[in-house]
């Protein structure tokens, strides 16, 4: 089997992440953390870039692009540290959605969706939406430990948040809690892993450029170190990204163990990111002036995002321990090779 990506999606990967490095750095994010974290210009450029219709069907104006491509996609919203509410509109919700219309609206840009699920007592970005799925909202403002998500207390009775859309989307529909799960945490989990690149680059360069007793202190063995254990970390975590990816798309009876398992890793990775870039940056690494905590703060709010570590390990045990995911190497990997 070929596990690695055809030419088409590591084009479509270089392309947004060089469009988002060229539009959406440091700068931007220090803008929009001043001017409320929400600009309409971002939002119509992601239109035009098509992210919206990334997953849509193509009869409904779409790309009809797999979760494959999404989760590329996502990574790269991670390490720009990308706040509109393109991932739950664009990578998520269409999977969720039947409508015809709803979806040529997704892809138009013209309508954004809202995620309610029981695992967050929290609704991003309702105010903006014109549609919540599997709940609703209230007009409370959340605080968040990242500046530049909006998060509003949920209420599963109704959706009682003033909408910016039309009204023909406004209706809370039902969705499946299920599925609306294993599809976010596995975009966390991406944009957890494009986060962790961005931290590990940042790191890096500030490595090679910081000279202490006179030489850069990236050769010092000890910073290396711990660089190289968070480039570990990733490698870990991305193979783990791309199965749940896989088994998600197709159907697969274990996604969802495998969904946990990329949430994990990832949260992993970025936290273990965050905390050794702060230590590379040095007392600098925690103020202000420093353009990491806008990427360390992405990943602590990520982190426990549908479902933090202790239910993703539950989800994980439950399966293993529980009987219901046999493990050892004749139950992991598929064969007809008989075992004597």
């Amino acid at each position: 089997m070929d596990f690695l990506f055809t030419e088409d999606q590591i084009e479509l990967r270089d392309g947004v992440r060089d469009f988002l490095e060229g539009t959406h750095g440091p700068e931007v994010l220090r803008r929009l953390d001043a001017e409320g974290g929400r600009d309409p210009a971002i939002w119509r450029a992601l239109v035009e870039m098509g992210l919206t219709g990334l997953i849509v069907p193509e009869a409904q104006g779409g790309l009809g692009l797999s979760l494959i491509e999404a989760v590329l996609v996502a990574v790269e919203l991670g390490r720009a540290d990308v706040s509109e509410p393109i991932v739950d509109t664009a990578l998520v919700a269409p999977r969720l959605i039947a409508d015809e219309a709803q979806l040529a609206a997704i892809a138009a840009g013209e309508l954004k969706v809202a995620l309610a699920h029981q695992v967050n007592p929290w609704v991003a970005d309702a105010d903006q939406a014109g549609l919540v799925l599997g709940g609703g909202a209230t007009a409370q403002k959340l605080d968040s430990a990242d500046p530049l998500r909006r998060l509003f207390l949920a209420s599963p009775e109704s959706v009682r948040v003033e909408r910016s859309r039309d009204t023909r989307f406004s209706t809370s529909l039902e969705a499946n809690g299920e599925e609306m799960l294993n599809l976010s945490a596995l975009m966390a989990a991406a944009q957890l892993v494009g986060a962790a690149e961005r931290m590990l680059d940042l790191a890096t360069e500030y490595a090679k450029t910081r000279e202490q007793f006179g030489q850069p202190i990236g050769g010092f063995q000890a910073i290396k170190h711990h660089l190289a254990s968070v480039a570990v970390a990733l490698e870990f975590a991305r193979p783990v990204l791309w199965r749940a990816a896989y088994a998600l798309e197709h159907g697969q009876p274990r996604a969802p163990v495998h969904v946990s398992h990329a949430k994990l890793a990832a949260t992993d990775a970025a936290i273990q990111a965050a905390e050794t870039a702060i230590q590379v940056h040095g007392a600098m690494g925690y103020t202000y002036e420093v353009d990491l905590h806008y990427w360390m703060k992405r990943a602590w709010a990520l982190a426990g995002a549908w479902g933090d570590r202790a239910f993703h390990l539950r989800r994980i045990d439950d399966a293993v321990i529980g009987g219901a995911m046999a493990i050892g190497p004749d139950q992991t990997f598929e064969t007809d090779m008989q075992h004597g």
